[in-house]
């Protein structure tokens, strides 16, 4: 309770800006395994008591500092088309994960495998969004595009993890013809086979 009473003690909205934008920037200059509180401190000139107060944890101050300066997701792409909206999305993870937010959130990935409260707290987050690939199918299945009995979880499991593989591993451009790529060679044909029996 003391906690809780402790955490309700609200910081201004500027000084919380200043205390989150400060992590998020640190995160990119050092990754998550190398971020110190005392660095985030000295940075948004707060005081590592008032840091612990509002985020008793690292994972829970990196969580807030990503849903809060992390780029918004673009909106749902609808172009008229499975296939429009497949390119358009892919074409936006690209951009994303191509932009200076691309590292970090590669270098938090990473950090999943060690660190199981910030694995918690951010697969909470991605939860709690929109589900854009079933979204997206099922404009398609009303259009006449798609049949029943495709699988939308095979875009997510599938595409994130290729993008991220050529980006960092390969080092090779998502340009368009690699978003060209996965759609037309890699996930409508996964959407559009026989279901199996």
């Amino acid at each position: 309770m003391a906690d809780q009473a402790g955490r309700t003690r609200k910081l201004d909205r500027e000084r919380e800006q200043a205390i989150l934008r400060a992590t998020y920037d640190l995160l990119g200059e050092t990754g998550y395994q190398g971020l110190r509180v005392d660095a985030v401190a000295a940075r948004a000139q707060a005081s590592k008591a008032t840091l612990y107060r509002h985020w008793p944890t690292k994972a829970e101050l990196v969580t807030d500092a990503v849903r809060c300066c992390k780029a918004d997701d673009a909106p749902l792409p609808d172009t008229g088309t499975l296939r429009g909206d497949l390119a358009a999305w892919f074409c936006n993870m690209a951009t994303m994960i191509s932009s200076e937010e691309g590292p970090i959130l590669a270098g938090l990935f990473m950090a999943l495998h060690t660190e199981p409260e910030l694995a918690t707290q951010l697969r909470d987050m991605r939860e709690s969004k929109l589900p854009l690939a079933q979204a997206i199918c099922e404009r398609a299945v009303a259009r006449g595009e798609l049949r029943p009995g495709y699988d939308a979880h095979l875009i997510e499991e599938i595409v994130p993890a290729m993008v991220f593989m050529r980006r960092f591993a390969l080092g090779e451009p998502l340009d368009q013809a690699f978003i060209d790529h996965l759609v037309d060679d890699i996930v409508l044909p996964l959407l559009t086979r026989e279901p199996r029996p």
